[in-house]
């Protein structure tokens, strides 16, 4: 198989996983909102969070990665935790300090991206810490939810803000790189000369 048909694949094992994620997250919706029932949205979010490294790491392994997967996962991470942080602060369990320092977050590197990919730069390539920011993030939101909702909360508070802390630094840190890359990105495409320029 030539490396542009692989990229070009659709059916493979961490498309399948992104998907999964992504299916989670009306489920998310609906215990938090419908069952109320906070200490399962947290575990929800745990678990299908930290599946976010299994698609990367198969995809590698097993020599899948696709274009719809450099898609999908970031999609299925920025959904899922805009969800969890929404339902927070509807639901009080988040410090509004945090759920919007990482809305504001989201909305300026969504700018960014969509502004990027509308003069043909492409997707923004992701960066490890960024993905460190996340994995940080998927242990602080959960951690918060399960602290309000009386579970463990003497050991998840202290988790909550230890590492929100330190994946919102990371978080806001990753987003300046990203408007970093994405304007050498532009200045890349604008050195390039056009076809009639040639």
């Amino acid at each position: 198989m030539t490396e542009a048909a692989a990229n070009d694949r659709i059916l493979t094992i961490p498309n399948l996983i992104s998907f999964v994620r992504l299916l989670a997250i009306p489920l998310f919706w609906w215990v938090l909102l419908v069952r109320d029932d906070v200490a399962l949205a947290a575990w929800i979010v745990f678990i299908v969070g930290w599946t976010d490294w299994v698609d990367g790491y198969l995809a590698r392994r097993l020599n899948q990665v696709s274009e719809l997967g450099r898609i999908l996962d970031p999609v299925a991470d920025r959904l899922l935790i805009a969800s969890a942080l929404v339902g927070g602060l509807i639901a009080g369990v988040l410090p509004p300090w945090f759920g919007w320092g990482l809305i504001g977050r989201e909305a300026l590197v969504g700018i960014v991206a969509v502004g990027l990919a509308a003069r043909g730069g492409g997707a923004i390539e992701v960066r490890w810490l960024g993905k460190a920011a996340t994995f940080s993030l998927y242990g602080a939101i959960p951690a918060f939810y399960l602290a309000a909702a009386g579970v463990l909360e003497e050991l998840m508070l202290p988790v909550a803000w230890g590492l929100g802390v330190v994946g919102l630094v990371l978080y806001w840190y990753t987003a300046i790189l990203y408007i970093g890359d994405s304007r050498a990105k532009l200045a890349a495409l604008e050195s390039t000369p056009h076809p009639e320029e040639v």
